[in-house]
C-alpha cells in the first residue's frame, strides 16, 4: 500500500527584514551626527596648548596662529633652541645636545662655503671679462684710459682719462671716448649681465657753466655714454640704466694730486646676477681700482 506523498510546506516570506537594514542605518548616521558635534566643540585650553607648543618648535614665532611676525624672525645664527622644542630640549642628555648643536654648525660651515666657492666662481669669471676688454683696448692702444674694481655690485670699468671722459663742463664724448666705447662695445654685447652707467663729476666747488647743478651734468654725462652703447654699440635697451651721482663718490680722496682729473668719470658696472647677500662678498675676493686684489691670502 502505497504511503501518501508529504506536501512540501512553502516557506513563509518575511515581509519585516527591510527593518534591520534600516535599523542599522539608523545607528551608522547616529553615530555620524555624535562624532561630527563632538569635533565642532573647540577646547580652548588645548587649543592654546597646541598653539603654544608650535610656537616653542618654530624659535618662539607667532606667524603660524594668525600673528603677524614671521616664522624667520631671527636671521643669521642658528641656536639650539630655535629648532628644538622647549620640553624636547630638556629631555635631551648633554651628549645628544652637543651632536646636535655640532650638526647644526656644520650644516651653517657648509652653506657659508657653498656661497663661498659662488662667489669665487662669480669673480672667475668677471676677470675673464676684463681680461676681454683689456685686451681690445690694449690692441687699440687705449688701456691707459680705463681703470677697473669689483665691489658688490660687480665689475667696474671707469673711463678715467681726460681724453675720453669730457671736456670740462661738457656732457659730449671726445673722439678718443667714441674710441673707447666702439673697442669695449663688442665684448660688453656679448655679456648676459645688466650694465648701469654711473656719471661722477670731481670735487671743485664751482656750479657747471651749462648745468644747474653736478646732478645734472653727470646725469647728462652718464646718458651720453647710455645712448652710445645702446645706438652705435646696440647693446640692447633692457640691458642699460643710468644713475647720477654728482660729486658724491670720488675715486681717489679729493686732496690727493690729481685726483679731481680721476674722479671726473663715467663708471660701466657689469652689474653681477648674485643674489645680495652673496654679493657682500664679490668686494673681499675681487680687486679695487688701482688693480690691488682684496683678497685675503
Amino acid at each position: 500500500m502505497r504511503r501518501p506523498k508529504r506536501e512540501i510546506e512553502e516557506e513563509h516570506e518575511n515581509h519585516e527584514r527591510w527593518l534591520i537594514s534600516y535599523a542599522d542605518m539608523i545607528t551608522v548616521l547616529m553615530a555620524l551626527f555624535i562624532v561630527l558635534f563632538a569635533m565642532s566643540q573647540v577646547d580652548d585650553t588645548k587649543y592654546q596648548e597646541l598653539r603654544d607648543s608650535l610656537r616653542t618648535g618654530f624659535g618662539q614665532s607667532g606667524a603660524m596662529m594668525h600673528e603677524k611676525s614671521s616664522v624667520l624672525d631671527a636671521s643669521g645664527s642658528v641656536t639650539l633652541n630655535d629648532v628644538v622644542p622647549q620640553d624636547e630640549l630638556e629631555a635631551m642628555t648633554p651628549e645628544e645636545i652637543q651632536l646636535v648643536d655640532r650638526a647644526l654648525q656644520r650644516s651653517k660651515q657648509l652653506e657659508q662655503q657653498q656661497a663661498a666657492a659662488q662667489v669665487a666662481r662669480e669673480v672667475n669669471r668677471l676677470e675673464e671679462v676684463l681680461k676681454r676688454l683689456t685686451k681690445a683696448l690694449r690692441a687699440r692702444g687705449l688701456a691707459d684710459d680705463v681703470r677697473a674694481s669689483i665691489d658688490d655690485r660687480g665689475l667696474v670699468v671707469s673711463l678715467v682719462s681726460q681724453h675720453v671722459v669730457f671736456h670740462a663742463n661738457l656732457a659730449t664724448l671726445t673722439d678718443r671716448g667714441r674710441r673707447v666705447l666702439n673697442t669695449l662695445s663688442p665684448v660688453l654685447r656679448d655679456l648676459p649681465d645688466a650694465l648701469q652707467i654711473d656719471g661722477h663729476t670731481n670735487q671743485v666747488p664751482v656750479r657747471p657753466k651749462y648745468y644747474q647743478t653736478d646732478w645734472d651734468l653727470s646725469a647728462a654725462r652718464a646718458i651720453t655714454v647710455l645712448r652710445h652703447l645702446n645706438e652705435a654699440g646696440k647693446i640692447p635697451n633692457s640691458r642699460l640704466s643710468a644713475t647720477a651721482y654728482g660729486m658724491e663718490r670720488p675715486l681717489l680722496p679729493p686732496k690727493r694730486a690729481g685726483s679731481q682729473r680721476i674722479n671726473k668719470r663715467v663708471d660701466i658696472v657689469v652689474l653681477s646676477s648674485l643674489p645680495p647677500e652673496s654679493r657682500e662678498l664679490l668686494a673681499k675676493y675681487g680687486f679695487d681700482a688701482t688693480g690691488i686684489p682684496t683678497k685675503e691670502s
